[in-house]
């Protein structure tokens, strides 16, 4: 039976949702021009003031607010209220330029932590339960998120944090962790850890994880479910919004249901900024409607999905949001062709490869080369060339297939690609572009 952390919002019909959207966003809009004017210059640019936003249907009216705003503003331009009343931050992994730092009310954190409560029910947790915490802790949000989640829901939560496989297989195990929360390619690492250890999927305590902050593709979710014998989960969230939760999946496993009441999206033409139709694929733009210390107004993610109001047969309201096909920024474009990592992933899955591998493009003579290293399995090693050859021929061919453009194949041995505890490095682009 579904079980829910806040039915009267994670049901509420669509006329009460719309409502309470509405009050929340004339109300935050009139707090971001009261007290940010970084963002009220953008509106009074615009031409827009407060008076003009009168409910969701005004919302294209106003600015949006990208990465580079946030770099612009750092550290302090964007609060919404004074540091006296702020108690935490977090901050982003940036590879470039400034870290996007992001401000805490304790009241922000409370709604924060209710939205991981929510995704933590929504994947069967209950206070019987044994939650493990393998995100990393510090200035990442997952952690921290999916920590405060798991106390509001009662489990008794183990502040694992990442790394250190030997301990965390250890309490799994000794403790009977029933609930698993890391990013999919250290469950990965974990699930391939435990069955060299002689674990099977039935000897595992586990029965569901939470797994987000990186992108992962539907056959690597089945390769993990197989491996630890759970139903793994998805979340979506950015530090940018607050963390973890922003939306969570639920038992029927298509699509993260958006928690509403506290963030409305929009799927925007990402050249243009044109709001398209529901059910139409772009860029996922959010709208922050009770953050108090770092209220982001139409927040351009880069993230490329669709979102639908199809009825849920897990009885949840909200709308949902497809898993993001990539991103218009972090999207490789190799010899004019557009490659998403999760598209080589599905091909390496499906062909029985683990998915560790790494992508690794540069540009010779003018031409993208595009090449990708694969990791054998310990029962598909050898040492015969002929056979290496033919396998790799069999994944340019499969490589080609779903492209649209040829790679160059490279198997090497089990564990030689650098295992990641955090976000894992799956691109490394040597172009001077």
């Amino acid at each position: 039976m579904e079980r829910y952390y806040q039915p009267e919002m994670e049901c509420a019909s669509r006329e009460d949702m719309k409502k309470l959207q509405d009050e929340r966003l004339v109300k935050q809009v009139k707090h971001v021009w009261d007290n940010v004017p970084y963002y009220r210059k953008k509106m009074e640019e615009k031409g827009v003031t407060p008076a003009d936003i009168r409910g969701i249907e005004d919302l294209h009216k106003l600015p949006f607010l990208a990465k580079d705003d946030l770099r612009q503003a750092y550290p302090y331009g964007l609060m919404g209220k004074p540091l006296k009343e702020c108690v935490r931050i977090h901050s982003t992994s940036g590879t470039t330029g400034k870290r996007v730092v992001a401000f805490y009310t304790q009241h922000d954190i409370d709604l924060w932590e209710d939205c991981c409560a929510r995704a933590l029910m929504a994947a069967g947790a209950t206070e019987e339960d044994v939650c493990q915490v393998a995100y990393g802790y510090g200035l990442f949000t997952g952690g921290a998120g999916l920590n405060g989640g798991s106390h509001k829901v009662g489990c008794l939560t183990v502040p694992a944090s990442s790394g250190n496989t030997e301990r965390q297989i250890m309490f799994i195990q000794d403790l009977q962790a029933t609930i698993l929360c890391c990013t999919p390619s250290y469950a990965a690492y974990l699930g391939e850890s435990m069955k060299e250890l002689g674990l099977t999927a039935d000897q595992i305590p586990l029965k569901a994880g939470i797994f987000g902050a990186e992108a992962w593709s539907e056959e690597m979710r089945q390769d993990i479910q197989n491996t630890l014998g759970i139903k793994a989960y998805d979340i979506y969230g950015l530090t940018e919004l607050s963390g973890p939760g922003v939306a969570f999946e639920c038992s029927e496993q298509r699509g993260m249901h958006i928690n509403e009441d506290h963030f409305i999206a929009e799927i925007i033409d990402p050249n243009t900024g044109e709001v398209l139709p529901e059910g139409t694929k772009g860029e996922l733009v959010f709208t922050s409607l009770t953050k108090e210390a770092f209220p982001l107004l139409r927040y351009r993610t880069r993230d490329i999905c669709v979102l639908t109001r199809e009825k849920c047969s897990c009885g949840r309201t909200l709308i949902k949001m497809a898993k993001p096909m990539g991103r218009s920024d972090d999207m490789l474009i190799i010899r004019g062709v557009n490659v998403f990592p999760s598209q080589i992933e599905a091909v390496l899955i499906n062909a029985g490869y683990p998915a560790n591998y790494q992508i690794i493009i540069d540009r010779v003579k003018n031409t993208d080369t595009f090449d990708v290293e694969v990791e054998m399995t310990p029962e598909m090693f050898t040492d015969n060339m002929g056979e290496i050859k033919a396998r790799q021929r069999e994944l340019e061919g499969g490589l080609r297939n779903m492209l649209g453009i040829s790679a160059h194949v490279v198997l090497v041995a089990p564990k030689t690609i650098v295992r990641s505890e955090g976000k894992a490095v799956r691109v490394i682009d040597k172009r001077k572009i």
